[in-house]
């Protein structure tokens, strides 16, 4: 009964409204694939299913590695999500302080109407969230001590709905800490502000923007079924097609949308890319890269050697540095000392 209880608990996602593996949403985004494909591909029926369950995609190499990594995942989360900083204890941290400024009573706004507050909350949770995961993942691909962790999760060679559990543990970790930090930084002060009529509107028990994300296809971004939208909608919300560009190996692909649901953050800061039409894309690292995707020694353990090695060519760049400095200083004139 342990065992069967331990099973549960390793695969409790696909069970979890508050997951984008939900298996109802993947019902909906295989659904719409179909929708997709007969009515805007022109695709047959046996042409679709052939496509959506294409054996070559949900049993390569790479997808197979990503099915261990998720079961390896869910064992590490189990053991160290105790010891990671909690949301409750951000906001309550941050009330406190809260009413140590003069600036603005506690329930300033509490005369608002409690569903103009209960909306404004919702929006405001979703976005904050949102430009988080932004800030970020783009931040991953930018700052070398953190790509090393990422290429990860972008080693892989072909995409599916499990592909968004492909990640090293570190990288787990950085997005837990992110989004306790965004909700326990955006909640207290809700709170404070507009009082007791603080609320979320939820369907299952998830904030509805969160939930017509997922019911729209969310786990399609992790797929071969390129789906498009409108070039003026493209530029507000992330296609599948977009993020599909994302993990693209074409050099006008790199560094482009970073945007997780809304594609505003990418126009503002000038990281977006439309999709393009029916255009094949290779999807993994660049050969440089040199990470086999396929092996969980080389997944798990080769972010922690590279880290390592960046670390210690910073530390001797810097021992380097202050040497020349030393030495400088000694060999000055003694009246410029």
């Amino acid at each position: 009964m342990e065992l069967i209880n331990q099973l549960i608990d390793f695969f409790s996602d696909f069970a979890d409204p508050k997951k984008r593996v939900f298996v109802g949403y993947l019902f909906l985004s295989v659904l719409i694939a179909f929708v997709w494909l007969l009515l805007f591909r022109g695709n047959g029926l046996k042409d679709a299913v052939g496509r959506i369950f294409n054996k070559k995609i949900f049993f390569s190499k790479s997808a197979i590695a990503d099915y261990k990594l998720f079961i390896i995942n869910q064992g590490i989360a189990t053991l160290i999500s105790p010891l990671l900083l909690t949301q409750l204890a951000i906001a309550t941290a941050i009330y406190f302080a809260l009413h140590d400024q003069s600036f603005l009573a506690q329930g300033h706004f509490e005369y608002i109407h409690s569903g103009v507050i209960v909306t404004l909350f919702s929006v405001t949770m979703f976005v904050v969230d949102d430009l988080t995961k932004y800030l970020v993942h783009r931040w991953m691909h930018r700052i070398p001590l953190l790509w090393a962790i990422h290429k990860v999760h972008h080693s892989a060679e072909t995409l599916t709905p499990i592909t968004v559990y492909r990640v090293h543990p570190l990288e787990g970790v950085l997005y837990a800490s992110r989004s306790a930090v965004a909700q326990g930084i955006t909640l207290p002060i809700f709170i404070f502000l507009f009082g007791g009529a603080v609320d979320l509107y939820t369907v299952l028990g998830v904030n509805v923007i969160v939930f017509v994300f997922h019911v729209t296809g969310s786990n399609l971004r992790h797929s071969h079924i390129d789906i498009r939208y409108w070039p003026w909608l493209e530029k507000f919300l992330i296609s599948p097609a977009q993020h599909q560009l994302h993990h693209s190996v074409a050099e006008e692909h790199h560094d482009k949308n970073f945007g997780a649901a809304l594609a505003i953050w990418d126009w503002m800061f000038g990281t977006l890319h439309l999709s393009e039409k029916e255009k094949d894309l290779t999807f993994g690292l660049d050969p440089s890269e040199a990470s086999p995707a396929t092996g969980l020694k080389s997944l798990y353990m080769g972010p922690l050697v590279e880290i390592f090695l960046i670390l210690r060519d910073r530390i001797r760049q810097g021992v380097m540095i202050s040497k020349r400095m030393i030495s400088f200083v000694r060999k000055a004139p003694s009246n410029f000392r």
